[in-house]
């Protein structure tokens, strides 16, 4: 009986492992510096957790930190919203981050914001420098 409540837990420990580090994000370049540094750890909300919507992506603000998939970068980009516009009626978000010049190459759909960061007051949550091992398992 005792064996059958070992592994329980394990995969109680298992499962809760699982959800939690699905709202974790890893920081990968220097773009949101000072804010978030290379190897921070965000924690984030999903706009599509298996199903569930912890935050609607046309609701995203100016000032938000947002994770998209977009179309002139292979892999997910964390910047922060600075504008919100229409286009024939369609809204689009500018993006750029806190650490560039330049705002991002292009306009982004609510569609592709997959993430947002989650902020205590205005500062978003961070995990300083955890995320390097990540980084240096990925080879990034």
């Amino acid at each position: 009986m005792s064996e059958k409540k070992e592994i329980i837990a394990y995969l109680v420990v298992i499962i809760v492992a699982f959800f939690i580090a699905q709202h974790m994000n890893v920081v990968v370049s220097e773009s949101m510096e000072p804010v978030l540094y290379r190897g921070d750890i965000v924690i984030v909300e999903k706009s599509n957790l298996f199903g569930i919507n912890e935050f609607d992506p046309n609701e995203v603000e100016v000032g938000d930190i947002v994770v998209y998939n977009a179309t002139w970068f292979p892999n997910p980009v964390i910047h922060r919203v600075i504008d919100v516009s229409y286009e024939n009626g369609t809204k689009y978000f500018t993006i750029q981050g806190d650490n560039n010049l330049v705002e991002d190459p292009e306009l982004v759909s609510p569609s592709q914001i997959t993430e947002r960061v989650v902020k205590i007051g205005n500062q978003p949550i961070i995990i300083p420098k955890v995320g390097y091992i990540t980084i240096w398992l990925k080879g990034l």
